[in-house]
């Protein structure tokens, strides 16, 4: 009876514990019933149910009757999910009078559904830097920001705040002061830089496992930035360039010119460029990007509302509101600069723009990466932060990409090119739950961007009362 006692006595735990369900672990979120848009096969995973704590996925999977204990829960039925946007291509710029005019931008972003921007040069760096620090540490609601820090340009460059380079020693030293910083990336500009320095600058760049992009000086060829190392060009200008018959001639001219007094800047080659477009040199500079995996930002938005600001009243535009007026006042450059174009002009900026939607489908055919940015920020006019990318990706999508290729410039396509795949852009357990639901399918009509029912970015949810009453806190 004693040894029967012991048996008994011992194998009671293991009973109770296979009758008893352990403790459940409590979730900060569990969002049930969503349609996963899985961006990278552009198909829709029914039914899933995501739990979240600490600002990362945890667990994804398949509906069940086992309910998830969480702090808070979303009923997602009926409407789809997908990864935080990206806009790659934006500005936090204006001198230290702008700064708060600038943070003030932020909320935008996230009420646009924006998870992550890329700035891309400016004079702001030691602000943008901080409100990345608070945004990491939950005191200041915005996206995730990466940022170049200043740009790298010639002498006397158009942009305040650039680092100017001549010899190999001022490359050096500007690369310096960059890692120093801590950027993300290096970005270069055209407006003084010469062709020598700008591919020198690349090249150094590349030694030290700097990811660089940048705005191509007439002077050179892209074929050969991409060869040096370049990892993506920003706008189409300079993929156009590359797409002419007479593309070495037209190099050869501009580099004569400047020594002239009338020098070839980028818009009085345009025209030549047009008239010589050749599918051939198209087909070959898609090639080498594809080869040297060089990325393009299309940035069509921006392009077709500066050709149509010439006619375009933009003073009753609702999201004026939300624009500091010292952001306002750096619109009249541009403003001015399109009032006193020419009807020639205006006529062949819109055949450039129509030319311009004509390459996106063929590069992304040919398997050059894309990546969707507005060129939001202050002295780009009217191209209002947040929606400005959800007008370039519904650009993206009419110049012939589907749904699922613009979400994937807009997410996976840049968590790849800045390095942080591992840990961002796909809806996947042990990446950042940075997340937008939405009340229709994007992958039926990419309109349904516009229609936010939730954001969810840092650990944080904002629902769209949340979002409206965080655009409202900015209004002017």
């Amino acid at each position: 009876m004693k040894l029967l006692s012991r048996l008994l006595a011992c194998s009671f735990p293991i009973l109770a514990g296979c009758a008893t369900q352990p403790p459940q672990q409590a979730y900060d979120l569990v969002i049930t019933h969503a349609n996963v848009v899985d961006i990278e096969t552009g198909h829709i995973r029914p039914d899933q149910t995501l739990a979240i704590t600490d600002g990362q996925i945890r667990q994804v999977s398949k509906a069940s009757g086992l309910a998830l204990t969480a702090k808070r829960t979303i009923d997602a039925h009926g409407k789809y999910l997908i990864p935080g946007l990206w806009d790659m291509h934006v500005h936090f710029r204006g001198g230290d009078s702008l700064i708060t005019a600038n943070r003030n931008l932020l909320p935008l972003y996230l009420a646009h559904g924006i998870t992550t921007v890329r700035d891309a040069g400016g004079d702001l760096t030691p602000a943008v830097f901080e409100w990345r620090k608070q945004i990491r540490a939950g005191k200041l609601a915005g996206p995730t920001i990466y940022t170049s820090g200043p740009k790298i340009d010639g002498p006397n460059p158009t942009w305040a705040g650039s680092l100017p380079v001549v010899t190999q020693a001022d490359i050096d030293k500007a690369l310096d002061s960059l890692q120093a910083l801590k950027v993300d990336y290096v970005k270069i500009y055209e407006s003084t830089i010469s062709r020598d320095a700008f591919l020198n600058t690349i090249s150094a760049a590349e030694k030290r496992g700097l990811t660089t992009t940048g705005h191509m000086p007439y002077t050179a060829t892209l074929r050969e930035a991409s060869d040096r190392g370049l990892d993506a060009s920003e706008h189409l200008y300079y993929v156009f360039k590359a797409c002419s018959s007479k593309e070495d001639s037209i190099t050869t001219a501009v580099q004569r010119s400047l020594g002239t007094p009338k020098p070839l800047g980028l818009f009085a080659a345009l025209p030549a460029i047009y008239r010589t477009f050749d599918p051939a040199a198209e087909a070959r500079i898609y090639q080498t990007l594809v080869k040297n995996k060089t990325a393009v930002v299309p940035t069509l938005y921006i392009q077709k509302l500066l050709a149509e600001l010439p006619v375009t009243d933009h003073s009753r535009d609702t999201l004026l509101a939300y624009i500091d007026p010292k952001i306002q006042r750096t619109y009249a450059g541009r403003l001015n600069g399109a009032r006193r174009q020419s009807a020639a002009t205006q006529a062949f900026n819109k055949q450039l723009g129509a030319k311009f939607m004509t390459l996106v489908p063929a590069m992304q055919k040919a398997g050059v990466t894309l990546l969707a940015g507005s060129d939001s920020g202050a002295s780009n006019s009217y191209v209002y932060p947040g929606t400005s990318l959800l007008g370039e990706l519904e650009l993206l999508v009419q110049a012939g990409l589907t749904p699922a290729q613009a979400l994937q410039a807009a997410t996976i396509n840049g968590a790849r090119f800045l390095k942080a795949d591992q840990r961002s852009g796909t809806i996947q357990a042990g990446k950042e739950a940075d997340l937008v639901l939405l009340d229709q399918n994007p992958l039926t009509d990419i309109r349904s961007l516009r229609q936010i029912n939730t954001v969810i970015a840092h650990g944080q949810v904002y629902t769209a009362a949340d979002l409206r009453q965080m655009m409202l806190a900015v209004k002017h």
